[in-house]
């Protein structure tokens, strides 16, 4: 009670001045507020933007815990230490200490930076404006480090967010405002500043570099490549990892993107707590499906042979699709994004259905960049105000049919 009271007279000090928001917006995170409604009729609520926020950063938690083990994995299994695990979710192998002290250390910095940077700029735009510090970047600030490149370096990153969060949101008028994902308009900046650390085809995997360098040179030693499943296919060769390691996310790759079925668990409980569509997810595993039995067709017909640059991925098994690369985890936590995707019923399942359709589209044809999810989101982010519009017109149009009608 001592810290809440200290905070309130803070905020009662610097009330009206511009350092109100910052001391707000700390009592705010905290605490809840200590203004109460009065009169009148109202919605009685539990829950606030702050708490819808930190609910769908519960969601993810599962997903940066596991992935920190796995990256420690990565490494060890690159280094010899441990032998592949059998496919086990609760294999002793993979849940060590030793595992997770390794990714521990290795992701925690791009947590700090991403929360550091972004809420910094929050706060900065808050005093500037005179306006309260939006909740909005405490999911943002979670989904940055589960979506790019563990070996980024920092400054790239903090360069990244600023970018983001500025140009992204802010220039829109901040949270729920913004016409595209924050946390993708970070990747995307990373993608076409600094192409070369996000090809998409290769992760950070400690140790498999100089691994890789005995076994040419001679050495007698089991490889293990730092590329993704998406670089593996693209490049036409076969997959060693089976179809449970997909699932479980005992894979290379970015740190909340492995493992499908704690994302598929996540997706659950945003759907139990009425935050994620599952219209859109739904409808983007549709149109992934629909994408990729077409190119299967396309294979299976003959059109395109084993010598074509595009036959890896064309010819991967269509529900394949749903297990690899980041689909699983940009159709959950950011193709939902209730502020940029679509409004409507209708809408909600055109967006999300032209979502998986684009995506695997991409990931297909697109050589620099063997996944699409991130540019497919951000290019129907843009439509789905013209999807919603057409949406309501035709609503209004058969409207004005049943109103004549029966006015006839």
């Amino acid at each position: 009670m001592g810290l809440k009271n200290n905070l309130h007279k803070l905020k009662m000090k610097y009330k009206g001045t511009k350092m109100a928001p910052a001391f707000n917006a700390i009592h705010t995170f905290l605490y809840l507020p200590n203004e109460t409604t009065h009169g009148g009729t109202h919605i009685k609520a539990a829950d606030d933007l702050k708490r819808t926020m930190n609910t769908v950063i519960m969601a993810m938690i599962p997903c940066l815990i596991f992935g920190m083990f796995n990256a420690g994995y990565q490494h060890n299994l690159a280094v010899g230490d441990i032998q592949a695990v059998a496919g086990s979710f609760f294999s002793s192998e993979f849940w060590t200490m030793a595992n997770f002290s390794i990714g521990f250390w290795k992701i925690l910095p791009l947590v700090i930076i991403s929360y550091g940077v972004g809420l910094g700029i929050e706060f900065i735009f808050a005093i500037i404006k005179g306006h309260e510090v939006e909740e909005g970047y405490l999911v943002t600030g979670m989904l940055v480090p589960l979506i790019v490149p563990v070996d980024i370096p920092l400054w790239m990153l903090a360069v990244a967010v600023i970018f983001g969060v500025v140009i992204g949101k802010e220039v829109f008028g901040g949270t729920g405002m913004n016409i595209l994902n924050p946390a993708l308009t970070i990747r995307a900046f990373l993608f076409f500043a600094y192409p070369t650390w996000m090809s998409g085809d290769k992760v950070w995997v400690e140790g498999a570099v100089e691994r890789d360098q005995l076994i040419a040179a001679g050495e007698n030693l089991d490889a293990i490549s730092g590329e993704t499943i998406l670089g593996v296919l693209a490049q036409g060769k076969e997959v060693t990892h089976s179809v449970s390691d997909m699932f479980l996310g005992f894979i290379p790759g970015s740190v909340g993107e492995t493992s499908t079925l704690l994302i598929i668990l996540g997706g659950l409980f945003l759907i139990f707590a009425k935050i994620g569509s599952w219209r859109i997810m739904l409808s983007s595993a549709l149109g992934a499906i629909a994408m990729g039995l077409i190119f299967n067709g396309v294979v299976d017909s003959g059109w395109i042979t084993e010598s074509s640059k595009f036959y890896g991925l064309m010819s991967t098994t269509w529900w394949h699709h749903l297990l690899i690369g980041g689909f699983a985890f940009g159709t959950v936590f950011m193709a939902t994004d209730p502020v940029t995707a679509s409004q409507t019923n209708k809408g909600k399942w055109i967006y999300g259905f032209l979502i998986g359709f684009i995506s695997i589209l991409i990931r297909v044809f697109n050589p620099a960049y063997p996944e699409g999810v991130m540019l497919a989101i951000l290019l129907m982010n843009v439509f789905a105000p013209t999807i919603d519009h057409y949406v309501v017109q035709g609503n209004v149009k058969q409207r004005m049919k049943r109103l004549k009608a029966k006015t006839a």
